[in-house]
Formats: C-alpha cells, sequence, structure tokens
C-alpha cells in the first residue's frame, strides 16, 4: 500500500528555527541575500523571506546582520497601499558586494540544502520506503490489457524498488507500463530548490521534472500553519520522474555545468531522487547500451553516486531512483552476462493473443466511437494479419481505429468500420517493402 498523505509529515524536513540550522556558512547566505535583494529588487522582510526561502524571523535577523555591516538600509515603511512592513536596500556597499559575487556565480533566490542533510532527507523520504500492493498497482494500470501474469512478476520488482529491464517487440505497451509503475508510487516527497557542497550551489528542483503540490492539498484549513510545518528551502512534490529516450547521453548523467552564469544544474539520476528514472528505447542512443549500463552498476548496488566539480573533485550524492530500462532488443543482444545479473528484474512484454487483441480492438474503438462490425472484424483477422504471421501489438488497435476515423471524415460519411476501410488503414500500418528508382 501507498504511504499516505497523513504519513507525509512524518519523514517532513524539520523547519528552521535558528539561522544555524540551515547549515550553512553565513558568507554564503550574505551573497545569496544580496544577489537576489539585487536581481529580483524585493524590498520587504515578507518578500525578501519568500525569495530566499527562509521563515521570515530568519530572513530579518539576516537582514539585520546585512545593516550591521553597512551593506543594506532601512528605507522607512512604504506607502499605504502596500502594508507597514519596513522597507530595506543595498547600499552601495552592497551593491558592489551583489556585482562580486555575482561575478563568481549567478545562483540567487532560494537557500541551498547542505549536500549531508539532503542525503538524510532522501534516507527519510527513499523510494525503497514505499510499499505498493497488488491493488495499487492495477489501479495505476486499469487502463491497459496486461497479460496473464504480468502483475505478478511487476508487483515484486516496483516494491522492492530495484532496477527493472521491459523488454519485448515494440508497440506493446512497455512505456507505458513504465509510466504506470510511476503512478502507482503515489505520494508526495520534499525537494529542496538547491543544494550546497564545498562552497558550490547545485540546483535540484527542475519544474520539467517536478510537479509541486498545492498546500490546499496537503490537509488542514490552516495553510499559514501548514506552510510552517517543514523547511521552507523544500517544495513539496509528487514523486519526479525522469523519463529519456534516444537522446540520452552519459553527460547527461553527470553535473551540468554553464560556464558563463558559473552554476551548476544536477545530473538527471539526481533529479530523479525518489522517484522513478525511465530510459525508453534502450540501444537506440548514440552510446553503446553496455557504457549506459556501466554508468549505473555501482549505483544501483551501493545507493549512491559520485559526481565531479569543475575543480575535479569528487563528492558522493544519494542513488535512490527506481530505474526502469525499456528496449526492443533482447537483453543478451545489449549486455554482457555481468551486466544482466545486475538488473534485478528482467520482465518481458509480449504482444496479445488474438483473444487479447479483440479485447483491445473493442475497448479501443468503444473510446473512439467508431460501431463495431462483425464482417469487417473477420476480414481482418481472416485477410490481413497472415500476411505478417498473425504477429499483433498492443498500438495495432488505436492506429488502425484512428486511420478509418480520418478516411471517414475525409469523405464526409459517419465513423464506420468496413471491409474497405481496414484495407485502407491497414496500408498505413505497414509500409510495403519495395525498390524506389532514383
Amino acid at each position: 500500500m501507498n504511504m499516505q498523505s497523513s504519513d507525509v509529515t512524518s519523514f517532513a524536513p524539520p523547519q528552521l528555527r535558528k539561522l544555524e540550522d540551515t547549515g550553512l556558512q553565513m558568507v554564503m547566505m550574505r551573497d545569496i541575500l544580496l544577489k537576489t535583494v539585487f536581481r529580483k529588487n524585493v524590498e520587504q522582510t515578507s518578500a525578501i523571506a519568500e525569495a530566499i526561502g527562509l521563515p521570515m524571523p530568519l530572513a530579518q535577523a539576516l537582514i539585520d546582520m546585512l545593516r550591521e555591516m553597512g551593506l543594506m538600509q532601512a528605507m522607512g515603511t512604504l506607502h499605504a497601499t502596500s502594508s507597514s512592513e519596513m522597507g530595506y536596500q543595498l547600499t552601495d556597499s552592497g551593491k558592489a558586494r551583489a556585482l562580486d559575487a555575482l561575478a563568481q556565480s549567478e545562483y540567487y533566490g532560494k537557500m541551498p540544502v547542505p549536500l549531508e542533510d539532503y542525503k538524510i532527507q532522501t534516507g527519510r523520504q527513499s523510494v525503497k520506503n514505499v510499499l505498493i500492493n497488488r491493488e495499487a498497482l492495477m489501479g495505476s494500470m486499469g487502463h491497459l490489457i496486461l497479460p496473464e501474469g504480468m502483475i505478478d512478476q511487476l508487483g515484486p520488482a516496483v516494491s522492492s524498488g530495484r532496477s527493472v529491464l521491459l523488454y519485448g517487440p515494440p508497440g506493446n505497451g512497455k512505456s507505458s507500463i513504465a509510466e504506470g509503475i510511476r503512478a502507482a508510487l503515489g505520494d508526495t516527497i520534499y525537494v529542496p530548490h538547491a543544494i550546497a557542497y564545498a562552497g558550490q550551489v547545485i540546483t535540484l528542483f527542475d519544474p520539467i521534472v517536478h510537479t509541486p503540490v498545492a498546500q490546499a492539498e496537503e490537509g488542514g484549513s490552516n495553510l499559514r500553519r501548514q506552510a510552517k510545518r517543514y523547511d521552507s528551502r523544500y517544495i513539496m512534490c509528487q514523486r519526479p520522474t525522469v523519463m529519456t529516450g534516444g537522446e540520452l547521453t552519459l553527460s547527461m548523467l553527470d553535473l551540468n555545468y554553464n560556464k558563463t552564469s558559473r552554476t551548476y544544474q544536477a545530473s538527471l539520476q539526481l533529479k530523479s531522487s525518489g522517484g522513478v528514472f525511465i530510459v525508453d528505447d534502450l540501444g537506440r542512443q548514440e552510446e553503446p547500451p553496455q557504457a549506459l549500463i556501466n554508468r549505473w552498476i555501482v549505483p544501483m548496488e551501493v545507493g549512491y553516486d559520485i559526481l565531479t566539480l569543475q575543480s575535479g573533485e569528487k563528492f558522493e550524492v544519494p542513488f535512490d531512483t527506481l530505474v526502469v530500462f525499456s528496449t526492443n532488443f533482447h537483453p543478451n543482444d545489449l549486455f554482457d552476462g555481468a551486466a544482466l545479473r545486475r538488473i534485478f528484474f528482467k520482465v518481458k512484454i509480449d504482444g496479445p493473443t488474438q483473444e487479447e487483441f479483440l479485447k483491445i480492438f473493442a475497448m479501443v474503438a468503444r473510446k473512439k466511437k467508431v460501431p463495431l462490425d462483425e464482417t469487417a472484424l473477420l476480414h481482418l483477422l481472416k485477410k490481413k494479419y497472415p500476411e505478417v504471421d498473425y504477429l499483433y501489438a498492443n498500438y495495432h488497435a488505436p492506429f488502425l481505429l484512428d486511420q478509418i476515423k480520418a478516411i471517414c471524415e475525409f469523405e464526409g460519411i459517419p465513423y464506420q468500420m468496413r471491409p474497405d476501410l481496414i484495407d485502407r488503414a491497414w496500408e498505413n500500418l505497414f509500409v510495403k517493402q519495395e525498390a524506389i528508382a532514383h
């Protein structure tokens, strides 16, 4: 069973009560605040606190320290329409320090979380702690027609939090099953905007990967009180999914350093911490599959990854992700025996039987509002599929029915299924092998 929402607060990062709780050096906090005020033009304590991800009392304490250093100054109360909050601005010294800090790193905004603290938080919300039963997995894949026994194979793989290899002929739902695995995880985790290591800030939160959960969904009526229940440098998100395909390269699995802004962005697998990393179409990448799997072998076994800073310094980060490989090739054609042993679960996703194909076809036809016709179906089964040795695939039904709908719309006739329409749709499903004259 998935962790329930009431359990989420049990692994929430504890809220900050004093500046020392951040675990950050004062110089880093000073520079990030100065850069943030300079870049975002925020003035009031509440706006500054929101921008740097600290509770208001801590933000105020930091502002007061910078005032004593001559880097910030009070502006007096703002006009009556805004509020009676005190406004602050950078002094000339503060602006000079902000520009100097920006020359070293363009990072500004939320205060980062020290790597060691992030490791502790990753352990609290590990994907390996999520217990998924049969009902949860069925619920996330109820829209799929799965071969008999498929859930029996997938269930232990997903519940273990170990690597999974889905293989089989193309067009049979491997990608959909991988997405269903992610959906089955279901609950939420806390993702820091950035992490800090050796004086460097590494951006972790990625809006493409991480989906924030609205605070109203956290339960309770007092949203202000809810918001203060955990460290405000984190954002509550759905368990993440990183899905890559033929574009995946080894460089994406390392830190991304932008030389212009002098900032780091987390690697793809670090962004997927607490969730699922799906490698779709394995074998279609420029990198050899064996090279990709070799990159993951040690992290999958030991639970941490090694990343490298521009200086050459190497450091450990958590590797807490369920890796799902999906391929149309036979595993023996991609990996050596050592690599195959290290992929804990290997699940073959085969094409449907004729009976399963008919179930899929009927279900898809109903969804697409195309009336079933027995004569047309018999024509498909008896006349067309013998041409391809009765090799059925899950994608055939939606493909053929979309073709039939397009033909009907072009001809100006109601959606219908006829043998001649099946023939026309079939021509686009399989391209005839022939020489092209040049």
